[in-house]
């Protein structure tokens, strides 16, 4: 994981409020004014709060109508806790030096095969310039929801034409899986690494 992830992360958590938001999303899904209530606090400065974690990955959030409802993100919640952890123990030394080159190749390999609408001017032949495209395309996938094949091939279309062929790379390195034609995300850590790639 990225370094300014672990940071944002934890500035996301640098609050109380957020804290005693995230508390009382552990009981479960709750409301924007249901957590104003709970919390004392006017409607706004918990949207406020809301967005900073959700920014971060850790909240998730659905519209019914007008009322807005907040969820907890467990599996980004620990997935951060986690490279935290790795970051600042045995593997800190390791990332530091590594990340400023992965970070040199994973822009170089967006600015040469993205063009300035996003879309994918040609899938790479290299494999792990391969990878860091379909990584980036899937990051923008919602963790947890459920595609159809059309949904997916529909999301695929807005970055190149061959939805076919890319689709089948998302489930051939372990971005996602495919069960009775319902494509979902898998989590981070089965997807194939670009970063271990030689």
């Amino acid at each position: 994981m990225q370094l300014d992830k672990i940071v944002n992360y934890h500035k996301a958590l640098a609050d109380p409020t957020r804290m005693r938001i995230l508390l009382l999303l552990s009981e479960g899904e709750m409301n924007g004014q249901a957590l104003a209530e709970k919390l004392n606090l006017s409607q706004p400065t918990v949207t406020h709060h809301a967005a900073k974690l959700r920014e971060a990955a850790l909240i998730t959030e659905r519209r019914d109508k007008n009322v807005v409802y907040f969820a907890q993100n467990p599996y980004f919640i620990k997935q951060h806790a986690e490279a935290s952890l790795q970051f600042i123990t045995k593997m800190g030394e390791d990332v530091m030096t590594a990340e400023p080159v992965n970070e040199t190749l994973k822009t170089s390999v967006l600015r040469n095969f993205f063009a300035k609408d996003g879309r994918l001017r040609q899938i790479p032949a290299q494999y792990k310039k391969k990878l860091i495209a379909l990584q980036h395309m899937v990051e923008e996938l919602e963790p947890g929801r459920q595609y159809t094949e059309r949904d997916l091939n529909e999301f695929i279309k807005q970055y190149h034409e061959d939805f076919a062929t890319i689709r089948r790379e998302f489930i051939m390195h372990h971005f996602m899986y495919r069960e009775n034609d319902i494509y979902e995300l898998n989590p981070r850590e089965q997807w194939t690494k670009w970063e271990q790639v030689k």
